[in-house]
Parts: structure tokens; C-alpha cells; sequence
């Protein structure tokens, strides 16, 4: 691949996990190695460790994301993460944004 197309990617991953984050949390809360074993399993998203927890941080700063901490029998404990109120109203605003540029794209250079 060329550089420019690897750079290209690398932007278009950024919002997409973020909202693929916010659709996987839509289901049911989720803790955070289930997150990236269930995103990483997603063609093309590319997710890692080190990918998620900076992104999880940042959705809960934003008031998108709530947190809990559950003690486990096998190990430490683990942190959930649900949406909030806020992050259902964004994951909407999102979906409806994303599908709209799906079809606006399509019909840009009579492509579709």
C-alpha cells in the first residue's frame, strides 16, 4: 500500500472505532478486555490495548461513557463501561451522520 492511502486509513479508523465502541456499548455493558476481543475480531478496525483504553478514557471525560468497577472471583477487578444517557443520544447523531455520508459518497463522480 502507499503511503498516502496508509495515512488515509489510519483517519478514517479514528471515528469509526469510537463509534464502534458506542454501538458495541449500546448491546449491554461491556468490561474492557471484552471490548477488545470483540472489536479486534472486526475486519479492518485494526484495535488494540493501547488504541482502546485512551479512546474509553476520553468517551468517559466527554460524558458518554460510564464506568464501574466489579470485584471477580478469578483475578483483579474489572472496570465496565455503559453508555450514558448523553452517549445513546450521540450513538443516534452518529449512526444517522455516517449513513448520510455512505449515500452522499456514493453519488459523488456519478459512482453509484
Amino acid at each position: 500500500m502507499s503511503d498516502f492511502f496508509d495515512n488515509w486509513v489510519v483517519q478514517v479508523r479514528k471515528g469509526v472505532i469510537e463509534l464502534c465502541i458506542l454501538r458495541t456499548l449500546a448491546t449491554r455493558e461491556r468490561y474492557g478486555y471484552e471490548l477488545v476481543k470483540e472489536l479486534s475480531e472486526a475486519p479492518g478496525l485494526g484495535l488494540t490495548e493501547g488504541t482502546l483504553y485512551p479512546l474509553l478514557s476520553r468517551l468517559r471525560l466527554s460524558g458518554l461513557v460510564n464506568t464501574r468497577l466489579e470485584e471477580s472471583a478469578t483475578g483483579p477487578a474489572r472496570k465496565y463501561y455503559s453508555l450514558t444517557p448523553e452517549g445513546r443520544r450521540t450513538l443516534k447523531i452518529m449512526n444517522t451522520f455516517l449513513e448520510t455520508l455512505n449515500r452522499s459518497t456514493a453519488h459523488v463522480g456519478g459512482q453509484s
